[in-house]
């Protein structure tokens, strides 16, 4: 009888046990994926590069998941609006957005007083894409190559100037860099967005640009500007034809990049099944071929390496950014 008795107690644990996993089933499925549709917060204005790249990224894994990833653009103050919106959120999986260079590893030493701390507040979660930009002038102006670009900034100190979609973006640190590195002393003239610096640049009142590939390289083809060189490490795949500035000024390189971050505190087990499912959209072959459609190369990084990598470029460009006198108070 004992017997008997023992092993129906124990076939009711079994089951009591077996309904307490069943229960418990739901939440960690829940910690391990979010449990609502994705907001992904778009920092920068619909429609530009980096919006269009995010989108892209967003539909596959919309297509992958099953799961609805929605952009939701928060553009402003060169994507600390936005950015801050992300750390603001709440953190479990339901809001992530675009971690960029401008926001996560130019702000920091560009503006004193952020809304936001890039090393407390956010959660680091996958690389998305890197784009170079490209350095175009005006057709008239009398410089056909980077080497007579910088003659001719020499020979007349302070007359010419470079454009940016606004200050503490890849595009203004590019001009600075080449300012350093060439040794050159052009004006920086920022922008609110990049339409107003091309619609000065074609009208005369502006010299250069540090532009992103895809409008620069259509208002070249058009003639509309001058090409002069690519800022990344290599040549661009849609203008192979066009030398990089390194190839003239050793050591210049700059690239804009993207990733994914959301708010701190989001559950490890939900960023790593990100992350990898992350990898998986980035891999694609047609958020590839999309990507290299823009400009852009599909980048994939963890989350312990985007970290790494967004320190990295900020130590980088720290002394670039004070040495230009763009501190903002």
């Amino acid at each position: 009888m004992y017997q008997t008795r023992h092993g129906a107690a124990t076939t009711r644990r079994a089951l009591l046990a077996a309904g307490t996993a069943a229960l418990a089933a739901p939440a960690v499925a829940q910690a391990a994926w979010p449990a609502a549709p994705v907001r992904f917060i778009g920092i920068f204005p619909p429609g530009a590069s980096t919006d269009q790249l995010s989108r892209i990224w967003c539909q596959r894994m919309t297509d992958i998941t099953g799961q609805s990833f929605v952009v939701e653009n928060r553009s402003g103050s060169g994507g600390n609006v936005g950015t801050e919106a992300i750390a603001r959120s709440v953190a479990d999986g339901t809001t992530i957005g675009l971690g960029s260079v401008s926001s996560l590893s130019i702000a920091p030493t560009l503006y004193r007083h952020l809304p936001f701390d890039v090393m407390r507040d956010f959660t680091y979660v996958c690389g998305l894409w890197q784009l170079p930009n490209l350095l175009v002038v005006r057709p008239d102006l009398p410089a056909q190559t980077i080497p007579e670009l910088v003659a001719l900034c020499r020979q007349d100190p302070g007359r010419y100037t470079f454009g940016s979609s606004g200050a503490g973006t890849t595009l203004h640190i590019a001009g600075e860099m080449l300012k350093q590195m060439a040794g050159v002393n052009i004006l920086h003239v920022p922008y609110r967005g990049g339409a107003p610096a091309y619609t000065d640049l074609l009208g005369g009142r502006l010299d250069m640009i540090f532009g992103n590939i895809p409008e620069a390289l259509r208002l070249t083809r058009d003639g509309k500007v001058r090409a002069l060189g690519v800022t990344g490490a290599a040549r661009s795949p849609q203008a192979p034809e066009v030398p990089t500035i390194g190839e003239f000024i050793p050591g210049y390189e700059i690239t804009s990049w993207g990733s994914v971050i959301g708010p701190a505190g989001i559950a490890p087990r939900m960023v790593a099944r990100m992350a990898e499912l992350g990898r998986q959209a980035v891999e694609s072959p047609e958020v590839r071929r999309r990507y290299e459609e823009g400009g852009a190369s599909a980048w994939w990084v963890g989350p312990e390496d985007l970290a790494d990598f967004r320190r990295e470029n900020e130590a980088r460009f720290a002394p670039l950014i004070r040495a230009s006198g763009a501190v903002v108070e």
